[in-house]
Formats: structure tokens, sequence, C-alpha cells
């Protein structure tokens, strides 16, 4: 019984890779070694999240063991899964990570495809429950990043972003089909952007302390093929403070700023498990966004760590009109670390949101 409970809390554990944006947050079960160079892994992938229902599905990530970023050991690698969910959506991920110059450069790329039924609340930060309608949505997705880094924590560097959006169904008289909203039935992101890190955190999973610092100005422009022009600023601050032996408490300060004109897929999405638990991911969308929480993780055991988070937060047509309808939640869950010497931990939270909204999530590391 023992191992069967372990066996199926890897299996939910390797399913919420796909969600990870920090580098290194994988969970490393090996299946396959071919020589010395290359390592592959295969993964089954199992996860729950308000948005998607159940999921299920499979992965692989593939090591070069010679390609390493001497300054924190990591390996350059390639993740690659495929999910269907309960509500029958359909998504692929390619994520290679490549040190070059022993970890001097860093190439982070992304491709998603995605089939992917949703719902949509319209634009603001009042919309109502009522207003709830269902659409899909195909997607095409891909990010490239080649960053400098700048001994010892800082890493500057530009990307390539591109996002294909088809709208294939709405429903008829609906916010969608009647109120003119740009992309509602199609968007090309197209356009480059600057990004700029400090990043000392002891461990990127779960840190115990540091900072991480990130600003990333990114600019859509039809001269590359989009569909309409704009700007994006995104602004992320998080801190770490070790309150004696056992007690960690962390910040986050997250915002998006975005000119012009804004497809809506492309605005500022509140909600999801990271940055807004408690809200459903999309929930409210608008031209500006931001988001203030923090969040106590106390050490019960070596293994096993109880937090308790609240936050605050909301989006905008205008950054002056914050502070009209503030969204707050609070919550709490437990984390477990798998294997005593990963820094890897699975996380359960509960989310209590505003007006009825909340949110239940299962995933791994720590939110921010």
């Amino acid at each position: 019984m023992k191992k069967a409970l372990y066996l199926f809390l890897i299996c939910l554990l390797a399913g919420q890779v796909i969600a990870q944006q920090d580098q290194g947050a994988v969970y490393q079960f090996d299946t396959l070694s071919q020589g010395k160079k290359l390592k592959i892994i295969a993964l089954p992938v199992l996860f729950s999240t308000p948005e998607t229902g159940f999921g299920f599905g499979a992965g692989a990530q593939m090591f070069l063991l010679r390609k390493t970023n001497i300054y924190n050991a990591r390996l350059s690698n390639m993740f690659v899964s495929a999910i269907y969910t309960t509500k029958e959506q359909f998504m692929f991920e390619a994520k290679p990570q490549i040190y070059l110059d022993r970890g001097n450069y860093f190439l982070d790329t992304i491709l998603k495809f995605r089939i992917f039924p949703n719902s949509f609340w319209g634009i603001g930060n009042t919309t109502p429950e009522e207003n709830e309608e269902s659409y899909d949505m195909t997607s095409l997705e891909l990010q490239a990043r080649f960053l400098k880094r700048l001994p010892p924590h800082l890493n500057f560097g530009f990307e390539y972003h591109y996002q294909w959006h088809d709208v294939t169904m709405v429903e008829e008289g609906g916010i969608l089909d009647s109120e003119g909203i740009i992309g509602s039935d199609k968007a090309v992101v197209s356009g480059l952007g600057v990004v700029f890190n400090l990043d000392s955190r002891d461990i990127v999973e779960a840190p115990s302390q540091g900072h991480f610092l990130q600003l990333n100005a990114r600019f859509s422009s039809e001269i590359l093929g989009a569909t309409s022009s704009f700007n994006k600023f995104i602004f992320d601050l998080r801190t770490y403070v070790p309150l004696g032996e056992r007690g960690i408490l962390a910040f986050q300060a997250y915002s998006e700023n975005t000119f012009g004109e804004i497809p809506f897929q492309a605005q500022s999405w509140f909600g999801g498990g990271e940055r807004a638990r408690g809200y459903f991911r999309g929930r409210f969308i608008d031209d500006h966004q931001y988001v203030l929480q923090g969040e106590y993780r106390h050490k019960l055991h070596p293994r096993w760590t109880l937090a308790g988070f609240a936050l605050v937060g909301e989006v905008a047509d205008l950054p002056g009109e914050f502070l009209e309808d503030l969204k707050p939640s609070v919550g709490g869950g437990i984390r477990f670390k798998l294997v005593k010497d990963q820094n890897t931990v699975l996380r359960l939270d509960v989310g209590i949101g505003k007006d009825d909204n909340s949110g239940f999530y299962f995933g791994v590391n720590e939110a921010f």
C-alpha cells in the first residue's frame, strides 16, 4: 500500500512540470540512460486545476550531461509533454533550456500548442458572475530568450515572442460574439523583448532566503506580423526572510502594464495557481494588473511544511483606476518533500477569494 501511494504521488508530481516557469523545477525519475552524454527520463503526467479539471498524459525529458551551468550545476535539457483533460483540452509543450560557454550564456525556449475550451466573463475588474460564457480556442505559442550571465547573480538578454490564436467557437449573442473585443475571432502576437533579472535565491524550487527581481519589456508590432501593435511591461519582485530555524516569510510584488491595441489573449489575466490563488485564471482581464502576496511557511518535519498566505490584487483599464475594487484572497496548504536529497516539493493549497471565488490547487514547488 505504501509503495502504491508513493508511486501515485510521483505521477502527480511529474504532471505539474508543465506549469513551472523556473528552470530546474523537475523531479528526475530515471527510466533510460544512453552513454555519458545523454540521459532520457520518461514521466507520467497527472494533475488538476480549476481551469483544466483533471488532466493526464505523458512527458519525457532529455538531459545533455556535458552542457552544464557551472554556477548552479543545472544541466541543459529539453522537456516534452502531451496532455488531455476532462474539459476536452489538449496541450503539447516542448521546452529546451540550453547552457552555452559553461553557463555564461543561456538559451531558454518554450513551444506550446493548445486546443483549449475555456470560460470568459468579459473585460474589466467588476464583471458579474452571470456573464460567464464558453469559447473554444486553438493556440500556437513560441518564446525564445537568449541571456548573458553577469556574475554572480545578474542575467540580461533579449527575447522573441510569437502567439497565434484562432477562436473556433463562441456563444451566439455572447460578449465575444457581439461586443467587438479585439481577438474575439483571431489574434497574432509577434515581437521582441528585453529581459533583466537578478536571482540570489538559495533554492529555485522552494527558496528559504535571497531575492528575485525580473524586469521584462515586450513589444508586439504589425511590422513583424502581429495583428495589432502594443507594448507590455512586467515587474516581478520576490524576497524570502528566514524566521528562526523553521519559519520562512515570503513576499511577492507583481505587475503587468500593457499599452496599445491589445487582443484579450495578451491582456493581463488575474487568477491562477501561482499569483492569485482563489480565483479562476482569466476571471478578470484588463490592460493592467498588480498582485501583492505574502506567505508564511513553517517546517513541521524535514519533509513536511505548513503554509498560510494572503494576497490582494486587481486589474484595471488604467493604473489610476486601481484600488476601486480590491480582490483579496486567503488560504493555506501543505507541502511534502518527496525525496530527502531533492529540493522539489509537492504542494496542495486551497484559496478563498471574494464573492464566492475559490480554488483548489495541486502543484509542484512553491507558488512563488
